[in-house]
């Protein structure tokens, strides 16, 4: 009975329940209509350039209602001014919302803007520009509101101005100054007037901080003018004192734009300092004062006779060069066929720029044996291997330059060739890659600094040219057996010139696939083949008086590949790291002492198990019981290469430059030019003469060096740092308003890269039949380190 009570009664329980519900709910929603109509929204019509001062709580709501007229034919600007008097209204922030025709902005006050590791920077002060909403008729009549709100309790003071911007569009070449903060960004329109199509919008600024960005933005709203989006939409610049942005009309189907500038709320992005501070949870921080006043100025860009202009003038300049070299073989080859000749000599090669004070009769008539086989037979037996032994030939009263190269002439010429077809391959597998990355990821078309690259290659195609008829004029000397070809002067072989050549033209690609976005990621593109020119220079010079022990071409490409491979080291991880400069300072004196102890035994010396008792053996002998003059040479050379190089590693280990690539580029340069000047001092000492042409280049190429250097080291930009801190180095171009300095650079030093060459050239063809006697000079560079 009892469980049949319980069953009857269950229905009536749910029904129960469920009207508790419905009362409960009703009651609820009394309350919230009840709050909701003790609430007051008040609507006030408003005006431009008046102060509102009021307080909002959470009980009151306030509208503002603005209307003003519209021209199609006049852009005006409005703007939004914001500041809240009250304090701590932090946690309990007012909120704005701007409700346009097409548009609604909406803002809270105080502004919360965040910064790196989750800063955040409150503004009490906040501005904004309106987005202005386009109008198809002649005039008219546009309404807005503004609603401020809180969720506070307490009241709120605050004030509002809504203000005109007279000068919101900007005119062509007419500068405007204007101040903006993180929370008071700033931006104006232009519009493209009839026959411009490509502007430069330049923003500049007397402070080098705070830190400001600088955006080229469509014409539609809304207008991301703030830190946190500012690099949402179209292109932008970070900048600390210049930006400029090169803004085209097919880009905007409006024909106008927006030039909008912020400034961010920390330094960091230009390079600045980063404050610190004790992080924690929420916590708010004082940003300072970060006004920054600036001006920008929209002119138009350089038309394209300007671009035809520039490029007409790059080519003019190198194509003179050809001309040059042209009336030059001319002159050389008239001489040549007017030249005396006398019976029994053969006449002397054009490839030769010799005086020829001493008669052909006195060369005709030297003795051979004293030049060729001077060897007393008294000391020496007459054996096969005479002519071949090396320490027999050096023997002879008079030594010859050709008497230092034994090994057959087609042999070497077939070695020093393999420079030349390593160098092309290594040049097409590293080039196209680069080209088919700079094509992938780049569209913009050839500029000042791609096109003044073209001075590399079109002097080192001419280098290349002049190689290849010095090479047809030698080979058709020795077909006829020429006297001069065969035995006088330094043993020419052109497989090294042509490497260089090419280097040269690779330099001027890669640079140009460099400058096309130059950046920390790419740098090696510009730096590679001057490792490679560097270093073939410095064979070329060894290789004029040392042609049989010269390294082979595998040999020197894989020392210049390991080059680049610290280079590579050394801008990923060099920057700061002192373990990296410690381990690379102790590589670079043990190869330096490696390579000095080869260069000085001439290759005779093995690296193995009794090295170590060798080097005793030899110390004992000539320095303890008898110090010879190899041996002191030995240890002057050894402690100059050891305190030179010393000096180079403690220079890195104190500074640790961060540009690693150019450091050891200057290492090379260095190394290079201490040994061309070591070339020449030895050959005046030995008594040869530096011939006219010789004497010439030398002078061209030290003048231009000289002027190249200055520009090179005006320092335009720089990949180490920042964007921002890069541009502050900019400068306009002073050359036909288009190129700058850093083209006047690559102008400058293309040529002396080719004069350089062609001095090496003049070297090595300068001896004349009287001046081939090796002397001191040969046995010297022998033992050059």
């Amino acid at each position: 009975m009892v469980l049949r009570s319980c069953c009857k009664f269950g229905p009536v329980l749910v029904w129960f329940r469920l009207g508790y519900v419905v009362l409960l709910w009703l009651c609820v929603t009394h309350l919230r209509c009840a709050r909701a109509e003790t609430k007051t929204v008040v609507q006030k019509d408003a005006e431009f350039d008046v102060t509102y001062n009021d307080t909002v709580t959470s009980d009151n709501q306030t509208i503002y209602a603005f209307n003003h007229t519209v021209s199609r034919n006049k852009t005006e600007g409005v703007r939004v001014t914001v500041d809240v008097l009250s304090e701590g209204a932090e946690s309990s922030p007012i909120l704005f919302v701007v409700r346009q025709k097409q548009a609604v902005l909406s803002f809270q006050v105080p502004l919360i803007l965040r910064g790196l590791y989750q800063r955040k920077y409150p503004y009490a002060h906040v501005g904004r520009t309106l987005c202005q909403p386009p109008t198809r008729s002649l005039t008219e009549t546009q309404y807005f509101f503004v609603d401020v709100s809180t969720l506070s309790s307490l009241g709120t003071h605050y004030q509002l101005r809504i203000s005109r911007v007279d000068s919101f569009t900007l005119h062509t070449d007419k500068k405007f100054s204007f101040t903006a903060s993180p929370s008071q960004p700033q931006y104006f329109k232009y519009v493209f007037p009839d026959g411009v199509d490509t502007v430069i919008v330049k923003v500049n600024s007397e402070m080098t901080f705070p830190c400001s960005v600088m955006s080229i933005q469509d014409i539609q709203c809304p207008v991301y003018d703030l830190d946190n989006n500012v690099a949402f939409i179209g292109m932008y610049q970070t900048m600390t004192k210049t930006a400029a942005i090169t803004v085209q009309r097919k880009d905007f189907p409006s024909n106008s734009f927006y030039v909008v500038v912020v400034v961010k709320t920390e330094d960091e992005a230009c390079g600045g300092p980063l404050r610190f501070y004790p992080l924690r949870p929420d916590e708010l921080i004082d940003a300072g004062n970060r006004s920054k006043t600036l001006d920008v100025v929209v002119s138009p860009a350089i038309s394209s006779d300007v671009y035809v202009m520039g490029m007409l003038f790059c080519l003019g300049i190198f194509l003179s060069f050809y001309l040059l070299t042209f009336l030059v073989a001319c002159v050389e080859n008239k001489r040549s066929v007017d030249r005396p000749t006398v019976p029994g000599v053969n006449p002397v090669s054009p490839y030769e720029y010799g005086s020829f004070e001493r008669s052909l009769e006195s060369v005709a008539g030297r003795s051979r044996q004293e030049s060729l086989s001077s060897i007393e037979e008294d000391d020496y037996d007459t054996l096969a291997d005479i002519d071949s032994d090396k320490n027999i030939v050096r023997t002879k009263k008079y030594l010859c330059v050709s008497d230092l190269a034994r090994k057959d002439k087609r042999v070497l010429s077939k070695k020093y060739q393999i420079y030349f077809w390593n160098i092309a391959t290594i040049g097409v597998f590293y080039a196209l890659p680069v080209i088919q990355l700079v094509i992938t990821y780049q569209t913009v078309l050839a500029f000042n600094n791609i096109l003044s690259n073209l001075g590399y290659v079109m002097l080192g195609l001419l280098f290349l040219l002049i190689v290849l008829q010095r090479d047809v004029i030698h080979s058709r000397a020795l077909d006829r057996n020429d006297l001069n070809a065969l035995e006088c002067g330094i043993p020419k072989h052109f497989g090294l010139f042509y490497a260089m050549g090419t280097a040269l033209m690779m330099e001027g690609l890669l640079s140009a696939c460099y400058h096309v976005c130059p950046n920390y990621t790419n740098f090696q593109f510009d730096t590679s083949f001057m490792y490679m020119i560097a270093g073939l220079c410095v064979l070329k010079l060894y290789q004029k008086r040392h042609p049989d022990i010269n390294a082979s071409a595998y040999t020197a490409y894989a020392c210049l590949a390991a080059v680049i491979f610290f280079s590579v080291l050394g801008v990923v991880f060099g920057k700061g790291n002192m373990v990296f400069w410690i381990v690379f300072s102790v590589l670079h004196i043990l190869a330096t002492m490696l390579l000095s102890t080869q260069l000085y035994y001439m290759g005779r010396w093995r690296l193995d198990s009794g090295i170590l008792r060798r080097i005793v053996y030899v110390i004992y002998t000539d320095c303890i019981r008898q110090c010879s003059g190899p041996i002191r040479q030995l240890i002057t050379d050894i402690h100059s290469v050891v305190v030179f190089g010393l000096s180079r590693a403690a220079y890195g280990l104190l500074k640790t430059p961060n540009d690693f690539a150019s450091y050891l580029l200057a290492i090379a340069i260095c190394n290079l030019l201490l040994y061309f000047a070591f070339y020449i001092i030895m050959k005046l000492r030995s008594g040869e003469r530096i011939q006219c042409m010789a004497m010439v280049c030398i002078l061209f190429t030290a003048v231009v060096w000289g002027f190249a250097l200055f520009f090179f080291f005006q320092g335009l930009s720089t990949w180490q740092k920042t964007p921002a801190e890069s541009r502050e180095h900019n400068r306009d171009c002073i050359v036909l308003s288009f190129f700058d300095d850093h083209d006047i650079w690559h102008f400058l030093s293309s040529i002396a890269m080719f004069g350089s060459f062609l001095v090496s050239v003049c070297l090595v063809c300068a001896c004349t039949v009287d001046e081939d006697k090796a002397g001191d000079h040969s046995v010297m560079l022998i033992e050059f380190k």
